[in-house]
């Protein structure tokens, strides 16, 4: 997160959430319910969805969230998080989902398949002959950029291992394949609430809350 003092939302703002992944959507929609804010979904304006050009995490959330605030004049909250593996020297991090990129389709959502970049991870794993446990990390950061240019940056980290063997029905990309530190159960074997308790993105969000949203900002 920023040094300085993030700018708060005022309440019974409108806030525009600058993503077309329904799991993401989904996700943070849940944790921001009751939050003093009402959320609008760039799908219901048909913004289209900029291509992530930067080589960081918090590049391409920066990118995403100024690009909706800018095109909509609203408050927009953009995210890019990534999974790195410890063995393949971070990788794919901030690359994670054009590792899931299907071949010869335009870019976005429509065009991912995320057993893509799981069948990628094992065989680079496999290529260097990694045994036993795949400490793995999935990390998040958040934007909150206004139509003047400002914004404020918040981050989280969930720590776990990447599964040679998916498990579970839920979640969405790699879900399946990551199980936190901690835990017997993968991302798409818990319920959302846990998730939302144990992601990254929770707690990104979480951050976000305290010091942003009207119920609990600073000085509110």
């Amino acid at each position: 997160m920023n040094f300085m003092i993030p700018r708060p939302l005022p309440i019974g703002s409108k806030m525009l959430l600058a993503s077309h992944n329904k799991g993401k959507m989904a996700e943070i929609s849940d944790m921001l319910s009751g939050s003093g804010i009402e959320i609008v979904f760039a799908r219901d304006l048909d913004l289209p969805e900029p291509v992530e050009t930067e080589e960081t995490l918090a590049g391409n959330a920066r990118l995403k969230a100024h690009s909706a605030a800018k095109a909509t004049g609203l408050p927009a909250l953009a995210d890019d998080s990534g999974l790195e593996i410890a063995a393949l020297d971070g990788r794919p991090g901030v690359h994670t989902a054009d590792w899931a990129e299907i071949e010869g389709t335009e870019y976005g959502q429509a065009g991912r398949d995320y057993k893509i970049a799981a069948d990628r991870i094992l065989r680079e794993i496999e290529e260097k002959g990694v045994q036993g446990e795949i400490k793995a990390a999935f990390k998040t950061v958040l934007c909150l950029a206004w139509p003047d240019g400002h914004d404020d940056l918040f981050t989280g980290e969930t720590p776990g291992s990447f599964l040679r063997t998916p498990r579970g029905d839920n979640g969405h990309d790699l879900d399946p394949y990551f199980l936190p530190e901690g835990t017997n159960q993968t991302f798409a074997e818990i319920s959302m609430e846990e998730k939302n308790r144990l992601s990254s993105r929770a707690e990104a969000i979480q951050i976000f809350i305290e010091t942003c949203t009207p119920q609990k900002a600073p000085g509110m």
